[in-house]
């Protein structure tokens, strides 16, 4: 059988049980539609009501620029070192076990800055989903160890590995980057991430192949929300 989107809808809101508040997590290698999935989610299930679903991204716990300078790991940014991790694994603890303890702020991330940003993503005491996705949510070392046990379950994306390719690239350029500097950056960062991501996919509950997975910027279903 063939696993489609609405599959996806449905197993995401079976996830929430007796109350708890649940996060789902959702991994895959950069470009391979992580983020598209996840906002379609949380568009689709809070539907046009009171919303019950909150989108927290892994990429607001970048470190700095600043930071990334002053340790000397600039020209690695994305690689798994060039986190927060152990900030991040904190915050889905008390997603997870504080549901009921008033408003949490995460942080979001500009693409445009390309800098982390404070108290940016609210995540209210009504939400009883909470859809986080990013690179390493499956790594097991280090800090990102502490990440999986918080997360109900992991998704992995499996796209079209030239199409993923493709895609990262038109988003460098869509943030500044030449053709010739976005692929470079490609092949010199994001590929070599791109690799290790790719070696924790048997950790995933579910692989998420490309047929199921929502085009770039494709409007909601006329069943949203069902």
């Amino acid at each position: 059988m063939t696993l489609t989107f609405e599959d996806l809808l449905a197993r995401a809101r079976s996830l929430p049980r007796d109350g708890r508040r649940a996060v789902l997590g959702i991994a895959g290698s950069p470009g391979s539609g992580k983020t598209t999935l996840a906002e379609r989610l949380v568009r689709e299930l809070n539907g046009a009501g009171e919303p019950w679903v909150a989108h927290v991204p892994m990429d607001g716990f970048h470190l700095a620029d600043a930071e990334l300078e002053r340790l000397g790991r600039r020209d690695r940014k994305g690689a798994p070192d060039t986190f927060d991790a152990a900030g991040y694994a904190a915050l889905l603890r008390r997603l997870h076990e504080d549901a009921d303890d008033g408003t949490v702020y995460a942080p979001g991330f500009e693409r445009v800055l390309e800098q982390p940003i404070a108290g940016a993503v609210p995540v209210q005491p009504t939400a009883r989903l909470v859809v986080t996705e990013g690179n390493y949510l499956l790594l097991d070392t280090g800090a990102w160890a502490r990440v999986r046990p918080q997360l109900d379950e992991v998704w992995f994306c499996e796209p079209d590995e030239p199409e993923r390719l493709r895609r990262l690239i038109a988003r460098h350029e869509e943030f500044g980057k030449s053709h010739d500097e976005a692929v470079a950056w490609v092949r010199r960062s994001d590929q070599p991430n791109a690799e290790l991501v790719a070696m924790t996919r048997d950790r995933a509950d579910l692989l998420v192949p490309v047929t199921a997975l929502p085009a770039p910027h494709e409007p909601p279903s006329a069943r949203a929300g069902a």
